[in-house]
């Protein structure tokens, strides 16, 4: 008994309720399925991204550069899309460069071509799975590599040469080494992050920092040292991260414009413009080349990819494509934040959730309210977010789930929903495809629900196998719909997504988005019209000796790496048409910017006449942009001259340099007229000084020249709204 003197008196304490779910950490010891399970998926991840590869669904645009990277060193740095080194891509080269030097060493071809980006994408699921892991445990990462591996548009997207895929996999590998950093308090993995970020900014400039501020702020906020020795570290990778970032524009900007290509995109030929405007703010905000906003028609971002605004991933065009999984990743990153609780500062979990929520936070926002041109596999950057945070997140989730918590028995289910529910709205948006897998999502989704209540404080026997197949169950409802839109570019012989030479995408038609004429687009790395696929329309062609306008697929490129095209077919060779994306240039037939190459066919007869002709210029035929040009260079392996660029807004030809290359015999042959994307654009003035002078000065090239059996009154002619050819001398030039 206690007195009221007594100096110990015994007071009773109510300990305040510990959290739900302490985060726990991964174990020690890997157990024995997890290494095979990731081995599965990177397997299952190869067969999707490399079967049933063809040069004809591959982007010209990128394949002449890299084409061209494989004949002169010179535009292998520059990035050129001709040999000859007259105009550059619109993008920095450094994924051109790697795609080149693996075309170097083993030969020009497909295969060849597309063995970089395989690899990078497969080691972008390698790291994510690696991140995920060491914070979140085995099965948070084998989950999250199932997700990054079947999300449709990064299937897509991995299958295809554009830049996003390399960029992809060094945005991960930056983020992954940030959170390393935070971890262990060393400044390798920190600079290591920067070299990362920096290099993706030479793959696709402003958009490799989107995801920088997210590991920027998790250093700062959860790493362990003190504020000076944290100072220090930031400052060398901010040093870093600046050389890494600026090297290319820094040695293109040392080299005297006239000894340099025309730096596509820019409106001044320099790569500070580039980046400053077409592949900076124009992209978020419009204008700079990039379309007027995103209210469909001619604004770039509602060409591609639907209105701008915060609804814009779950659209008709971009819903299938990445949507699938969003709302739970949303869901999981919230909760997960709660989970944390009132964890140290430095809590490795809560950072990790920072990280990946910041990533898919940033990218979400800066794709969803992009004014400027936003093509549709602009969204493979939010599938890491997306599979980080539904792995490491579902896991707390699934614990939350198990802790007996009432105030949490619920998180998981209605995440489970929600999924389920909007799986089945995007499945019954293509009313006549796979009919029968929306209902069983649904059910699977159930009964999978029903599961998880029923056997949840299972802890052994079969009830404990119950609720183990109940949770594979909700797993593979989840997955179905997406796993079957990325099966559709492997396996399908013809699907209503996008395609190769227009915009990649996955799955069946639901969407609206359309391209420019022909597939040309409003600029964005050499895609173009959506709608080639997506129910847009292709019209039909000029007569001979007429060059296709937009069209943007090269033919097949040759798997033997014997480095050499020809028009005619066969073996190694180009096709010369037939099958959509067969078209390669000079067609008949083949549209002038109106679908142009997509079924045309190579006229060998006017390619011969062009090549006998040559003379010993440097460069066959001038054109008016980027995508006919870069037909013309697969076909013939010679420099084509793209004078405009790919959204025609280049001033990469003027009347003086035209005239200057005529008097030294660099080139001879130019084609007037033709439309297209680059017919004119924010050029109509040189257009018009430089068709009066070529109209005046050259001698058109008549049909009678180069096909036999045919009457000069076969000739063709600007004034009737289609394509010429002219042929220029020195003689010519007053």
């Amino acid at each position: 008994m206690t007195s009221a003197t007594d100096p110990h008196p015994h007071t009773t304490v109510t300990p305040s309720p510990p959290p739900p779910v302490p985060p726990a950490a991964p174990p020690d010891k890997a157990p024995r399925w997890s290494l095979p399970a990731l081995l599965a998926i990177l397997a299952l991840a190869a067969v999707l991204y490399s079967w049933n590869l063809s040069g004809s669904s591959l982007n010209s645009f990128y394949s002449s550069a890299i084409y061209s990277g494989t004949q002169s060193w010179k535009a292998w740095f520059f990035g050129s899309l001709d040999a000859g080194n007259f105009l550059t891509v619109d993008k920095p080269p450094f994924a051109l460069m790697v795609m080149g030097l693996s075309c170097r060493v083993f030969g020009f071809g497909t295969w060849q071509m597309m063995l970089p980006e395989v690899a990078a994408a497969l080691g972008t699921i390698w790291i994510l799975h690696s991140s995920v892991k060491r914070v979140f445990g085995h099965a948070a990462a084998a989950i999250a590599a199932l997700v990054l591996a079947l999300t449709p548009i990064t299937v897509a997207i991995n299958r295809d040469n554009n830049p996003d895929t390399i960029l992809v996999f060094l945005m991960v590998a930056g983020a992954a080494l940030a959170l390393r950093a935070t971890h262990n308090d060393r400044l390798l993995p920190l600079i290591g992050s920067a070299v990362c970020f920096g290099l993706a900014f030479n793959t696709k400039m402003l958009q490799g920092y989107i995801a920088l501020p997210a590991a920027f702020a998790v250093y700062v906020y959860a790493s362990r040292l003190d504020r000076r020795k944290k100072a220090v570290n930031l400052a060398l990778a901010a040093l870093a991260l600046a050389v890494a970032s600026f090297w290319w524009a820094t040695a293109v900007s040392l080299v005297p414009a006239d000894d340099r290509p025309y730096i596509g995109g820019s409106t001044d030929g320099s790569a500070w413009n580039l980046i400053m405007g077409y592949n900076g703010l124009g992209r978020v905000l419009g204008g700079e080349g990039n379309g007027g906003g995103g209210g469909g028609g001619g604004g770039g971002g509602g060409t591609f990819a639907g209105t701008a605004g915060l609804g814009r991933m779950f659209n008709d065009v971009l819903g299938g494509q990445i949507s699938w999984l969003i709302p739970f990743a949303g869901l999981a990153l919230v909760a997960g934040l709660v989970l944390c609780g009132r964890a140290p500062r430095t809590d490795r979990t809560r950072a990790a959730l920072v990280l990946w929520g910041g990533w898919l936070v940033l990218h979400y926002l800066t794709f969803a309210l992009a004014e400027g041109t936003m093509h549709p596999y602009y969204t493979t950057a939010l599938a890491p977010g997306i599979a980080a945070l539904c792995g490491g997140g579902g896991v707390l989730l699934w614990r939350a789930f198990r802790s007996g918590d009432a105030r949490w028995s619920w998180v998981l289910p209605a995440g489970l929903a929600v999924t389920g529910v909007w799986a089945v709205v995007l499945l019954r948006r293509a009313s006549d495809w796979n009919t029968w897998l929306w209902p069983t999502v649904a059910v699977v989704m159930v009964l999978a629900m029903v599961g998880l209540f029923a056997f949840r404080a299972a802890d052994s026997g079969t009830r404990a196998r119950l609720l183990a197949a109940s949770v594979v169950a909700a797993v593979v409802a989840a997955l179905a719909g997406p796993t079957a839109y990325a099966a559709s570019p492997a396996f399908a012989s013809s699907t209503g997504g996008g395609m190769g030479g227009t915009n990649p995408t996955a799955g069946p038609s639901t969407g609206g988005g359309m391209g420019g004429p022909g597939g040309g687009g409003m600029g964005g790395g050499g895609r173009g019209g959506f709608g080639a696929r997506q129910g847009g329309t292709q019209e039909g062609g000029p007569a001979n000796g007429q060059f296709p306008g937009g069209g943007q697929t090269g033919g097949e490129l040759p798997g033997t790496g014997e480095g050499r095209m020809t028009p005619g077919g066969g073996n190694g060779e180009l096709p010369q048409g037939g099958a959509p994306g067969g078209g390669s240039g000079l067609g008949r037939g083949g549209g002038m910017g109106r679908g142009g190459g997509m079924g045309g066919t190579v006229d060998s007869a006017l390619i011969a006449y062009l090549e006998k002709h040559q003379d010993g210029a440097t460069w066959l035929l001038a054109v008016s942009n980027s995508q006919s040009a870069g037909q013309l260079i697969l076909s013939t392996h010679k420099p084509v001259i793209s004078m405009w660029g790919f959204t025609g807004s280049d001033k990469a030809m003027t009347l003086a340099k035209l005239k200057e290359l005529v008097k030294k015999g660099e080139l001879h042959y130019i084609q007037l007229g033709g439309g297209g994307m680059g017919g004119m654009g924010g050029n109509s003035g040189l257009n018009q000084e430089i068709t009066a002078w070529v109209q005046k000065n050259g001698t058109a090239v008549k049909e009678s020249d180069y096909s036999t059996g045919k009457s000069s009154a076969s000739e063709t002619s600007s004034s009737t709204g289609t394509s010429t050819i002219y042929r220029l001398d020195a003689s010519d030039v007053g």
